[in-house]
C-alpha cells in the first residue's frame, strides 16, 4: 500500500475494489487473490471494523471438522494459520470463507457506504476477499461451531456491502441469517417470475434441496411468499425431516441422499406429483449437482448456493442428461436481501424456530 502513515490514519489512494490490498499475485481482485495486506491503516474510501464474531462458510467449516475428524484445537489451529497467511478467510480446499459482524472503529472520509464509528454491523460480502487479522488467538472459539467468538479487525472497501445490526434480534442470530440473506432473496425472485408466467395455467411446484438448513428454510419461506403453488423440503435424516414437519415451511418433507441422483428425483417427483419447476440447491456438501437438474422439469431452473457445488459437473451433467434447464449461480447479493431475509425471520415462526435451535445446539 502507498503512502502509509501513522496508525489509525488514512493511507493513500486506494481502489475501490480493494486491488491495492492484493499482496499476492498481483493483477488480481483481492478474492483471487492467495494473500491480502491487512494492516489496520485504512484509505480514505476503506472502513475498519473491530471483529466480534466470524460466520464461517457451512462448506468450508464441514471441510475442516472433517479433516481433523471433529477435533476443535485442530480446526482453530488451521482456521488462524489460515488468516495469519493470507491477511484473509479463505479455505484453501473449498475457496469458500463465510461473513463477520463487528463494530465500525474508523470510517475513511470518502467511504460511500454510511457507516458511522460506534455502529455494530454485518459484512454482507465473503471473507474469501476481506483483509482480516485475529488477535486473541481464536482463545473463546472451540472449533466446533461454524460461529467463531474472537478479536481483531477487518477492512472494507468502497464497493463492499454492510448492514446495520437491528437492535430488536440478537447479534448471533441477525449473523446466521445475514449469511445466506442472498438465498431467500433471489428464491423468490426466480419463484416469483414463474408465478407470473404460469399465471392462471397450474401451480408452480418449488423444491428445495438442504431444507431444513439455513439458507434452506428461508428459501422455503420465500418460495411460499412469492405464491408458489407447491413446495417439498429435502432433507438427509429423519431428525431433520421431523424438525422441518414442525416448522410448516413446505407442504411436503422428503428424505433422501441429495448426492444419489435417482433418489433424489425420485422423492422430488414423488413429493410434488411432478419434477419441480424451481430447484434450491442449499446444502454443504459436493456431488449433489446431477441430482438437482434430473429433479427439474425441462423448462425449469436450478438455483444453485452451495458452495461445494461443481459448476462444471452442473453443466457437463445437465448435457449428459438432456436437460432443458437454466442454471443460476446464486452470488450471494441481490438488492435488498438483507431486508427480506431478516423480515422473513421475524414474521415466520417456523423460521426463526429452526435458527435457534440451530444455535443452541452450536
Amino acid at each position: 500500500m502507498s503512502g502509509l502513515r501513522a496508525a489509525g490514519q488514512e493511507v493513500g489512494v486506494t481502489s475501490p475494489v480493494g486491488l491495492h490490498r492484493v499482496v499476492e499475485p498481483a493483477g488480481v481482485l483481492p478474492q483471487a487473490a492467495w494473500r491480502l495486506d491487512a494492516r489496520s491503516e485504512i484509505g480514505p474510501n476503506e472502513v475498519r471494523i473491530s471483529v466480534e464474531r466470524l460466520n464461517l462458510d457451512a462448506a468450508s467449516f464441514r471441510q475442516l471438522r472433517d479433516k481433523h475428524g471433529g477435533d476443535g484445537d485442530a480446526v482453530r489451529a488451521e482456521v488462524l494459520d489460515i488468516i495469519a497467511t493470507r491477511g484473509k478467510m479463505q479455505n484453501p480446499v473449498t475457496g469458500s470463507g463465510g461473513m463477520l459482524i463487528g463494530t465500525v472503529a474508523q470510517a475513511g472520509r470518502r467511504s460511500p457506504l454510511g457507516l458511522k464509528a460506534g455502529e455494530r454491523v454485518a459484512s454482507l460480502v465473503s471473507l474469501t476477499l476481506t483483509p482480516l487479522v485475529v488477535t486473541d488467538g481464536l482463545a473463546r472459539w472451540d472449533g466446533l461451531s461454524e460461529q467463531v467468538p474472537c478479536e481483531g479487525w477487518a477492512i472494507l472497501f468502497a464497493r463492499s456491502i454492510a448492514a446495520v445490526l437491528p437492535e430488536d434480534l440478537d447479534p448471533q442470530l441477525s449473523l446466521a441469517v445475514l449469511d445466506v440473506c442472498g438465498a431467500p432473496a433471489l428464491t423468490e425472485r426466480v419463484v416469483r417470475r414463474y408465478v407470473a408466467e404460469r399465471a392462471g395455467s397450474g401451480p408452480v411446484a418449488v423444491a428445495v434441496v438442504g431444507g431444513a438448513g439455513k439458507s434452506g428454510s428461508l428459501s422455503l419461506a420465500a418460495a411460499r411468499r412469492a405464491g408458489a403453488g407447491r413446495t417439498v423440503g429435502v432433507v438427509p435424516t429423519v431428525a431433520e425431516r421431523d424438525a422441518l414437519v414442525a416448522a410448516g415451511l413446505a407442504d411436503e418433507v422428503a428424505v433422501a441422499d441429495a448426492r444419489d441422483p435417482v433418489a433424489l428425483s425420485v422423492a422430488v417427483t414423488s413429493a410434488l406429483g411432478v419434477p419441480a419447476d424451481v430447484t434450491v440447491v442449499c446444502v454443504d456438501v459436493p456431488g449433489c449437482e446431477h441430482g438437482a437438474v434430473l429433479a427439474t422439469a425441462d423448462g425449469g431452473t436450478v438455483v444453485f448456493f452451495s458452495m461445494a457445488t461443481s459448476f462444471a459437473a452442473a453443466a457437463l451433467g445437465a448435457e449428459g442428461l438432456a436437460a432443458d434447464v437454466t442454471m443460476l449461480v446464486g452470488n450471494g447479493y441481490v438488492p435488498g436481501h438483507a431486508e427480506l431475509a431478516l423480515g422473513l425471520l421475524r414474521e415466520v415462526p417456523g423460521v426463526r424456530g429452526l435458527f435457534e435451535a440451530r444455535l443452541a445446539a452450536d
